[in-house]
């Protein structure tokens, strides 16, 4: 039986009656796509968010270390970060971005895949609450500390050579969440240096496709779009994008599909398509 999307995501007017649970945090997970100079994603967080929100900010709570843009953490940099927002596991977190399901995919997936078991996504984000006329705050959110206990499912999370091993022996379809044009190799990437093209064997979901509303559509739209692909959700997947943000979209579909063996490729394009060692594809999906 499939899980329904309201298992996942609150709705605005819910949220609204529940600022104040004691159990329930909230976090600001809006970011800015790749590329995009031109805003300052701190200033409009500080310019205005829901009440109490935390800012989680997936550029800098991803690992510093890497060269490649939003690796996940060690567990206690994860931990130490969550614990200073007033993040503890046993919370209901509830996350919200800008209202295009953009980013707040990538937050449900960290916080779920670091051990929390209640996290929900604000359908219609940001952009929702503010059509409801539904009040805002300003500024930087100040939360006593809390201990979280980080346990990290190292199980979900992919690695380049278990990739290029499937493109071998198939033993996984890859998904990648990226536009068209971009996984046809038909334009440059957003990112400077990286080739075009995508990981060979793959198909192309792009993440929008599963969106309306800030929200994921029904579960029987979702399985279609996937029928549609010729993927297969019964068997092992990995979810792919540029950096790992909007793969986490996939990941979110297919477990509204209950889909039972589902991976997240975090280097993405942003590594592979910076390895000279490793093939490549160009062309639309099959």
């Amino acid at each position: 039986m499939s899980v329904s999307s309201s298992d996942i995501f609150v709705t605005a007017a819910w949220l609204n009656s529940h600022l104040n649970d004691a159990d329930i945090t909230l976090l600001d997970a809006r970011m800015l796509p790749p590329g995009d100079t031109s805003r300052d994603i701190q200033a409009e967080y500080e310019a205005g968010h829901l009440p109490g929100a935390a800012f989680f900010d997936i550029e800098t709570l991803s690992d510093a270390a890497s060269p490649l843009p939003h690796m996940m953490p060690d567990s206690t940099s994860f931990a130490q970060a969550m614990g200073d927002l007033g993040v503890s596991e046993d919370q209901h977190c509830i996350i919200y971005d800008e209202g295009n399901l953009f980013s707040a995919p990538r937050a449900w997936w960290m916080l779920r895949t670091f051990g929390v078991t209640k996290v929900s996504i604000l359908a219609g984000g940001l952009a929702g609450w503010k059509q409801g006329q539904r009040p805002l705050e300003r500024g930087n959110v100040s939360h006593q500390t809390r201990t979280f206990n980080a346990r990290l499912d190292a199980g979900v999370i992919c690695q380049a050579e278990v990739v290029l091993a499937i493109t071998h022996d198939h033993s996984a379809q890859i998904v990648d969440a990226r536009p068209a044009p971009r996984f046809a190799g038909d334009v440059d990437e957003p990112r400077p240096g990286l080739r075009r093209g995508h990981i060979p064997g793959s198909f192309n979901v792009p993440w929008n496709e599963l969106v309306e509303n800030g929200a994921l559509k029904t579960p029987e739209e979702l399985a279609a779009v996937f029928k549609q692909k010729g993927i297969d959700i019964q068997r092992p997947i990995v979810a792919s994008c540029g950096s790992g943000v909007t793969a986490a979209v996939i990941v979110l579909a297919l477990y509204v599909l209950n889909a039972p063996q589902v991976k997240l490729y975090d280097g993405s394009w942003g590594e592979w398509g910076g390895r000279d060692d490793l093939p490549i594809e160009t062309g639309a999906d099959r």
